[in-house]
């Protein structure tokens, strides 16, 4: 039996989480600068005005450039230790993985400070390189839950077999395993790079003069007349962002399927 209460709870719960996404596109679509009921029309004119803003679209490149390796480095270090904590034992292995899981519970103001003061102290210039070293120490311990989830649903049986037909670790790795823990790989990558192309704090301590869309985004809230045009590009970002977690989603369950293993839960 179902409680009212319990029931009552996760629809205002859920009218808390998504209520401000759904107001993205009704402000975005809105004919006035000022961002509150009644609406007073319909336009399409906030896209036009996004669009032609030559430095949305320069923070655009650094953050695609800065998403796409931190995607790619993230999840071959997630790989390599997925790779470690599924099928080996070593020393030390429990708080091995715990320190490469500890950014998961670290504030990211405590990162980004730390990694702001050891960067001076050693004299590396903030730029878009340092912003790619803060986003894959936050998203590699994203890339290797990932990975270990797709690791374990592996049949084991799989790998001995090809060892009793003559093939060496690598190539049973390069052959076998890869092709199977494909789906994960894939999945890593779209959360990796979401993760980073959402992320500000890391951005916004660590980007010296590099502008980024997060940081962007944040700017330009303070000048009212710009605040339609950011709406616009935020439901925008809110699309990119369910079509990427989506895509993310399947591949992470069609690895689980494809390996015939058992779904444990996900992300959507």
């Amino acid at each position: 039996m179902k409680s009212p209460v319990f029931k009552g709870y996760a629809i205002a719960y859920l009218v808390f989480l998504y209520a401000p996404i759904v107001l993205l596109p009704i402000f975005a679509f809105n004919d006035s600068k000022v961002i509150a009921f009644p609406l007073q029309g319909f336009t399409t004119a906030w896209f036009g005005e996004m669009w032609q803003d030559t430095t949305l679209w320069n923070a655009v490149r650094n953050s695609v450039i800065i998403s796409v390796s931190v995607a790619v480095l993230s999840t071959v270090l997630g790989l390599f230790a997925a790779r470690s904590s599924t099928r080996f034992r070593f020393p030390a292995k429990a708080g091995i993985m715990g320190l490469i899981m500890l950014p998961l519970v670290l504030p990211e103001m405590i990162v980004a400070m730390s990694m702001l003061v050891v960067l001076l102290a050693v004299g590396i210039e903030l730029s878009i390189l340092t912003i790619i070293m803060g986003h894959v120490l936050i998203c590699t311990p994203f890339a290797v839950a990932i990975l270990s989830s797709a690791f374990q649903s592996l049949d084991q049986s799989l790998e001995e077999a090809a060892y009793d037909l003559g093939e060496t670790p690598i190539s049973t790795f390069w052959l076998i395993i890869l092709p199977l823990v494909m789906p994960g790989i894939i999945s890593s990558l779209l959360i990796c790079f979401t993760i980073s192309l959402d992320e500000f704090i890391i951005a916004y301590f660590l980007g010296g003069n590099e502008t980024v869309l997060s940081v962007y985004i944040y700017g330009q809230f303070r000048f009212p007349a710009k605040v339609p045009a950011i709406m616009a590009l935020g439901t925008i970002l809110v699309l990119l962002s369910i079509t990427l977690l989506a895509t993310a989603e399947y591949f992470r369950r069609r690895g689980i399927a494809k390996s015939g293993g058992k779904d444990t839960g996900g992300f959507l």
